[in-house]
């Protein structure tokens, strides 16, 4: 049983389910249900999703209709905004040139692209430059700093990355160039010699809002310089830049970077996603032609859809196209950037695919039917580094533990990490730098990233070890899948997914509701897509009422495809997520497969 009291174990015979895994019914408070019921007007079940997130009458409108005046927080309130704001103000009034120094992934991309718009908006002269990751690695390097000032740039603003790059924004520093950080990757005690470092994760900051992503970060950062330029008269002559057009950059960086959408973070997503439908951006409208996005987009085709071929730029193709297509205004640009995108997002996905085969018979062999220990790590000669994070996620899912999967190049290692909750990786990183055993290495929570001498790979791996082992014991239990609650196939109809609708933006810290949809009979069950690695069937409810379909993505990688589809006519449990599928303009009820079970197992 699991010792969450706020969950109750659907099987307490202790049987695993067809996936693997442990069904958790989240707890929630009857009479609160049907009171949010009532007063929202909203199906029963509704209420209990509700409930269960720990809202209540006085709450839930507020999470239903979440605004930024109410959210958004003052951005003098982090240390050094207001310095930072003044520094680029002035540079903008005194046409100094300005430099954006972004990280290669979509929250880099959606940062330096915002800043870059908002500047230009403002008058100010600017340039984006984003690193090569093969060539130049993470974050700001000395050389590329010392070129962009050689190219006319008094100043530097690095976006999602510059915390805990000591040593080239000391050379930058002593060059006499300014640079004003701009990130939220956790710090050490001491600070890189910038002008300014803005980051509601500074050790010394007391900021409650360091969940934010960079972009959000760097939106602050725009909302701090604008009020600069008001209190200077510098729109006396021209027009004031609207920063609530930007919203649908910010609001796909946040969503990307996988960080909590609680607060600000989800009324910026919620906002921003009203900014999306109008398809005011150029770049990010042919990405959705391009993409096949033929719905009104959510936070799934944000996190699901665009952020992996905006990504694919920096993992297997050219770094800045990302940027390059968030920043255009020019269609025949945008629509080249879009397919060329969306081919490198092919490509990324081969690779990947070779990376992942390797990585999991590397990790099986290595553990020869036992259970894995704390953390798992996978390394190999000449892996891409640019998939390695997907890979290191796609690890991190199947066996339930932080993982590490690095790329070796000679004697140097490339790395991304991705962690579960309770264990924080990027601390975990920093410390394994701070005793010798890294290079580089930085991150957050959830997410690390880190290069390593391939001699110190063994003490590494006991290190950090040791750090999960405190975070989670010895041998964390089966992953478990929470459930909201419990229908069956006619009460998984329309009218609950629209109403579902009102709860999102779903993401970390607001999970899209996944509900148990009980004794559904398979009357249809097919092999789909390119590699028919997924299946879909056709189910019906108790006495053939209603009709769902459904989907299982990557079936076979457990139990649960063969059993769909040699089902001999017995009812199964499922669990997942219901969702509205469009085809041919008709909209249809389908349930994104999670897991199943036999119902009479």
């Amino acid at each position: 049983m699991p010792s969450n009291p706020d969950v109750t174990e659907v099987f307490t015979d202790g049987k695993l389910s067809l996936g693997g895994k442990r069904w958790l019914l989240k707890a929630s408070d009857d009479r609160q249900a049907l009171a949010l019921s009532q007063r929202l007007r909203v199906p029963e079940v509704v209420g209990r999703v509700l409930a269960s997130r720990g809202l209540d009458v006085e709450t839930a409108g507020g999470f239903l209709d979440p605004k930024l005046k109410t959210h958004l927080p003052d951005p003098g309130h982090l240390k050094d905004m207001d310095k930072a704001a003044k520094r680029i103000a002035d540079a903008v009034q005194a046409g100094e040139g300005i430099a954006i120094f972004g990280d290669y992934d979509v929250d880099g991309a959606t940062s330096s692209a915002l800043l870059r718009r908002f500047l230009e908006a403002a008058g100010a002269k600017v340039r984006v430059y984003i690193p090569d990751r093969l060539e130049e690695g993470y974050g700001p390097n000395a050389p590329a700093l010392l070129k962009l000032q050689a190219d006319g740039a008094s100043l530097v603003v690095t976006v999602d990355c510059g915390q805990t790059s000591f040593e080239p924004l000391e050379e930058a520093h002593d060059a006499g160039l300014d640079v004003i950080v701009v990130d939220h990757h956790e710090g050490e005690a001491r600070l890189p010699k910038a002008f300014a470092v803005v980051n509601p994760n500074r050790i010394d900051d007391d900021s409650p809002h360091g969940q934010m992503a960079a972009v959000g970060v760097a939106f602050l950062v725009a909302v701090a310089v604008n009020r600069q330029l008001r209190d200077a008269d510098w729109y006396a002559a021209r027009p004031a830049p609207d920063l609530m057009q930007w919203l649908d950059i910010v609001a796909l960086g946040t969503v990307c970077d996988v960080v909590a959408l609680k607060g600000v973070n989800r009324a910026l997503v919620a906002q921003g996603l009203k900014v999306l439908a109008t398809r005011q951006n150029v770049g990010l409208r042919m990405l959705g032609d391009v993409a096949g996005i033929k719905e009104k987009p959510g936070a799934y085709h944000l996190g699901f859809v665009l952020g992996p071929r905006i990504n694919a730029g920096g993992r297997v193709g050219q770094s800045d196209l990302g940027t390059r297509l968030l920043s255009t205004n020019n269609e025949s640009e945008a629509l080249a950037l879009a397919q060329r995108l969306n081919d490198l997002n092919g490509e990324r996905q081969e690779i990947e695919a070779a990376v992942q085969d390797e990585a999991i018979a590397q990790v099986e062999k290595r553990l020869a039917g036992d259970e894995p220990g704390p953390i798992v790590i996978a390394h190999g000669d000449g892996w891409h580094p640019g998939v390695v994070g997907i890979v290191a996620s796609r690890l991190k899912e199947k066996y339930n533990r932080p993982c590490c999967v690095i790329s070796f190049n000679g004697p140097l290692g490339t790395a991304s990490a991705r962690s579960v909750t309770g264990a924080d990786l990027g601390s975990a990183v920093i410390a394994a730098r701070q005793a010798g055993l890294l290079i580089k290495g930085g991150g957050h929570a959830m997410a690390a990233g880190f290069t390593v001498e391939r001699e110190k790979l063994a003490e590494l791996e006991a290190f950090m070890a040791e750090r999960m082992v405190k975070a989670l014991g010895e041998n964390p239990p089966p992953p478990g899948l929470y459930i909201d609650s419990t229908t069956g196939v006619a009460g998984a109809n329309m009218h609950l997914v629209k109403t579902l609708e009102q709860i999102g933006p779903f993401g970390v810290g607001n999970p899209e509701p996944r509900f148990r949809i009980k004794d559904a009979t398979i009357v249809k069950a097919d092999t789909v897509g390119a590699d028919q690695s997924h299946v879909r069937v056709v189910l019906t409810g108790e006495g053939g009422q209603g009709r769902l379909t459904a989907i299982a993505f990557r079936a076979f990688d457990t139990d649960l495809g063969p059993a769909l589809m040699n089902h001999g006519g017995q009812p199964f449990d499922f669990v997942g997520r219901l969702r509205i599928n469009v085809w041919n303009g008709f909209e249809s009820v389908q349930l994104m497969v999670d897991d199943a079970v036999q119902s009479w197992a």
